[in-house]
């Protein structure tokens, strides 16, 4: 879908808004748009973000309730507001002013994956050092009257493909660059809980100087880092996108070696790479490439590292 903008002569802004505007409509992987991982109250709720490496602009909406199309309204933040961040009830209400409707986001998926998670006792989810035991119920929880703080659980226990987000880079043909995201965040977070996807220099990032990155995963990890930003000023350095995405994993590896999480990486010559971490149960990472080198959209494939 963003390829045919491009090729209808759309900007490369259009094509990101309308190739991450189509996973949306799609909920690809269940993890992108309405109707997927619910949060700890059953609703689902999106984040999104676009970004003009001309212009440096982002928009961007968070915990965004009742509206479909997160990236259409990311985009209307850039074109009506000089803010860069909208978030929440209030984000909503903007998008409706700016003609986008509200439509309910649940679907029979995500109240069956909602009610199979309560009756799972809640597992897993997002607290911990809470009374009562966050393995073992589902609260309401509350500190404990003294705190000794637990060495945090791995995820080991979630499932790789728990969530996931569409991050998209598109080099125009002069090498003007655009990314974004678009997600429905990680399954069953507490609600108001905001990843790495909204975030700019770490869901995405895009600079016409230098290149685009966009990044997926634990975001609740991966956004301490902004890897996006720093695969960026790696390739601004002159360093290959693939070696500049590999850099980026390997420094949240040294502090969190069992993170689940991949980057994409592409300069303004068009070069490209990607790099994640492996884990059991994720050794490899697919993503998708369209170019005028290629007669059609191409899946890739790179070995974790």
């Amino acid at each position: 879908t963003a390829w045919r903008v491009l090729e209808l002569g759309g900007s490369e802004l259009d094509a990101v808004e309308k190739g991450c505007g189509q996973c949306e409509i799609d909920q690809c992987d269940g993890s992108v748009g309405y109707g997927g991982s619910p949060d700890e109250s059953g609703e689902t709720t999106l984040d999104a973000m676009i970004m003009d490496g001309n212009t440096m602009e982002v928009g961007a909406v968070a915990d965004l309730r009742r509206v479909k199309n997160a990236i259409g309204v990311a985009r209307k933040v850039i074109e009506y507001t000089k803010h860069t961040l909208l978030v929440g009830e209030s984000a909503s209400l903007f998008a409706v002013r700016m003609g986008f409707p509200y439509e309910d986001l649940t679907t029979q998926k995500s109240l069956s994956l909602y009610s199979e998670w309560l009756n799972r006792s809640c597992q897993p989810n997002y607290w911990k050092n809470v009374v009562p035991d966050s393995s073992k119920s589902c609260g309401p929880y509350k500190r404990p009257e003294e705190v000794t703080y637990k060495e945090e659980q791995t995820s080991a226990q979630r499932s790789v493909h728990n969530h996931d987000t569409i991050g998209m880079v598109v080099i125009g043909v002069s090498g003007t660059v655009a990314s974004g995201t678009s997600t429905n965040g990680a399954i069953h977070k507490i609600p108001g809980r905001v990843g790495d996807s909204p975030i700019a220099g770490a869901g995405s990032y895009a600079d016409s100087t230098a290149g685009g990155a966009a990044a997926t995963g634990d975001g609740d990890i991966m956004m301490r880092f902004l890897p996006s930003y720093q695969a960026v000023e790696y390739m601004r350095m002159g360093t290959d996108p693939t070696v500049a995405c590999q850099k980026v994993i390997s420094r949240i590896q040294k502090y969190a070696p069992k993170f689940f999480g991949a980057i994409i990486c592409a300069n303004t010559t068009g070069s490209y790479g990607a790099a994640c971490n492996k884990i059991p149960g994720f050794t490899q990472f697919h993503f998708m490439v369209s170019s005028p080198l290629l007669s059609q959209p191409t899946e890739q494939v790179v070995d974790c590292i």
